[in-house]
């Protein structure tokens, strides 16, 4: 398989039904800025903005937070205990199906 099913759900509650290919090394972040979704990634994917945070809202295993990735939410706003940084979510197999939803903007 060559590519994978994501839904984003945007900050107004549409559902976004994306298709990511698993062979281009991207993460969710770079994804949802492929389809032009609101999602800044102001640091280009190095886990030092938040301006990428999602809410994980399906079973899909993920693999644990890096320190990087807990030390940056642990200064955002709306941070939930579904909090995740789009940017640390890498396009793979394992993660199709997914589902999550944007936070609110600062």
């Amino acid at each position: 398989m060559n590519e994978i099913t994501v839904t984003i759900i945007d900050r107004e509650g549409v559902s976004h039904e994306l298709t990511a290919p698993t062979d281009m090394n991207m993460n969710i972040m770079e994804v949802c800025k492929a389809y032009e979704l609101p999602v800044k990634g102001e640091c280009g994917g190095m886990a030092m903005c938040a301006t990428c945070q999602c809410y994980l809202e399906s079973d899909t295993e993920l693999p644990e937070q890096s320190d990087d990735e807990l030390d940056m939410l642990d200064q955002a706003f709306f941070v939930e205990d579904n909090s995740r940084l789009g940017c640390q979510i890498q396009i793979s197999e394992d993660i199709d199906g997914i589902v999550l939803r944007l936070a609110p903007e600062e």
